[in-house]
């Protein structure tokens, strides 16, 4: 059994693993050593000593207190996933310490799932990745744009009288109040944006396929032209794939 803790921007997600099979999952804002041990000790109790967490990877793209990482470091067989993580792909990124875990962990799992393909992997939160794998399993690089909460916080932070709007689905073109020519401008500019960045990558790998994950891929799955295969948790996944090798080497 293994515990997979994913620290993004905005929220953490915590993960047990049986093999591959993701058993259960909790999401929280932030998290602590009280919260870990009350986890560990749930999905502990719930499993019997028949499966009890024996390893734990941490991915995290911000800061966290150093007393999580001193509690498991000192309680399981631990990695904290980094450059010189061992990962089952060959990275070609040329900063290497510069990459998001998140990215990495993405176009692993994408990998795994769907091997032998050239895949372009998309995952929609605070930020939108775009990340290219070949179908040698080469990790070539991608691209980085605001979310969805950062356009609208930008457009409302960064003006005299604009509201800051929450996250909703919205179809039409044409606003006609300032409240729909926002949504209009927001939404429908990242759904062009990702329409057209998967047409650009489709003309250099014809036979690519997107996997698309990420908190707001709700947003943006329906109204797609472009096939793509919906995947949650990729992340998750993916850290615990990477998790699974490193136990295995």
């Amino acid at each position: 059994m293994k515990l997979v803790i994913d620290i993004g921007n905005t929220l953490t997600k915590i993960a047990v693993f049986d093999s591959d099979q993701l058993i259960d999952i909790s999401i929280q804002k932030k998290i602590t050593k009280n919260l870990l041990i009350e986890y560990i000790d749930k999905t502990n109790t719930t499993f019997s000593d028949f499966y009890p967490i024996k390893s734990v990877i941490i991915s995290s793209v911000v800061d966290y207190p150093p007393i999580i990482r001193n509690f498991i470091n000192n309680n399981f067989k631990f990695i904290e996933l980094n450059e010189h993580t061992k990962v089952p792909i060959i990275n070609r990124y040329k900063s290497p310490a510069t990459l998001g875990k998140d990215r990495l962990a993405a176009v692993v799992a994408a990998n795994y799932f769907y091997k032998n393909h050239d895949l372009l992997v998309i995952d929609a939160g605070t930020c939108i990745t775009y990340d290219l794998i070949n179908s040698r399993g080469e990790y070539i690089g991608g691209s980085i744009s605001p979310g969805i909460s950062v356009r609208f916080q930008s457009l409302h932070n960064f003006t005299g009288k604009l509201p800051l709007l929450e996250k909703m689905n919205f179809e039409k073109l044409i606003g006609q109040n300032t409240k729909e020519s926002i949504l209009s401008g927001v939404m429908n500019g990242i759904l062009f944006e990702v329409e057209e960045i998967i047409n650009q990558y489709k003309q250099q790998y014809p036979t690519i396929k997107t996997i698309f994950s990420g908190g707001d891929v709700k947003y943006f799955d329906k109204r797609l032209k472009n096939n793509i295969f919906a995947f949650p948790n990729l992340v998750l996944f993916g850290l615990n794939i990477i998790l699974e090798y490193n136990d295995n080497q």
